[in-house]
């Protein structure tokens, strides 16, 4: 699955910023591609409001 990142993490929760970096997000407009699995779509989950996920 690839996940994009649209919103800014300004003004984010600490544990929300951690996730996204976890995910290999920093700017706005980074895309990482990630395996379709429960520990990816929790974390995805937890930013679902910051990222946009489509399925590859």
């Amino acid at each position: 699955m690839k996940i994009k990142l649209v919103k800014s993490l300004i003004g984010s929760k600490k544990d929300q910023i951690a996730t996204a970096q976890s995910l290999g997000l920093k700017r706005i407009g980074d895309v990482t591609e990630q395996p379709d699995n429960p520990m990816t779509k929790g974390k995805i989950a937890k930013i679902n409001h910051l990222v946009e996920v489509t399925e590859a």
